[in-house]
């Protein structure tokens, strides 16, 4: 049996606990709440990391070093294998972000989309795929282009704004005009005041 049939049988939704409907209910009397203390007040409300005023974990740990997580840029991913299993694409065409959107493959147009190369349960490309997306891995071009594809690379935001052309060979950015200097120093190396 498996989850979603026990659903089907049980009802979609759960009946509410009713809390202070006396002993037998097994939630009488204080209602599940304990006795006295702002716990069994309404209205209390507490962090989910407190710990009853001690200093709390995450302020115990040291803090050290940096992290770019908050600077990653997220994709969408589809793979070469699940494109060719979609019928809009068994016979070739444009890939694009609204092609995937409309197959049901990537979820929305939010983020950008980056193509990988695995091929799945398929041993070769033998359509020609005009893939037209922010990102696509060495492998998955490679295979495009040997099957008579093209592959188009939009970049996204980031790459725009730096001015990386993500179709040349050459990936440095171009619209970096000066380079960022450190410990506020001027030029000819003399602090600023």
């Amino acid at each position: 049996m498996m989850i979603h049939e026990i659903t089907a049988v049980a009802g979609k939704y759960k009946a509410r606990k009713r809390v202070g409907r006396g002993r037998a209910s097994g939630v009488g009397k204080t209602s599940g709440r304990g006795h006295k203390g702002a716990g069994s007040r309404s209205g209390f409300s507490r962090r989910h990391q407190f710990e009853g005023g001690q200093m709390p974990y995450f302020r115990r740990i040291s803090k050290r070093g940096f992290t770019n997580v908050q600077f990653k840029t997220n994709f969408w991913i589809a793979n070469l294998g699940d494109i060719l299993d979609h019928p809009a694409f068994a016979k070739g065409g444009k890939v694009d972000a609204q092609a995937l959107v409309d197959a049901g493959l990537i979820r929305d147009s939010s983020r950008p989309v980056k193509i990988l190369g695995d091929l799945g349960d398929h041993k070769k490309l033998d359509v020609k795929l005009e893939v037209n997306v922010e990102r696509v891995s060495g492998a998955a071009k490679a295979l495009i282009t040997d099957a008579g594809g093209s592959v188009t690379e939009i970049g996204t935001r980031r790459d725009q704004v730096r001015g990386v052309d993500r179709n040349s060979d050459d990936l440095s950015p171009k619209n970096l005009t000066k380079k960022l200097r450190r410990g506020g120093k001027g030029k000819g190396g003399k602090k600023k005041k």
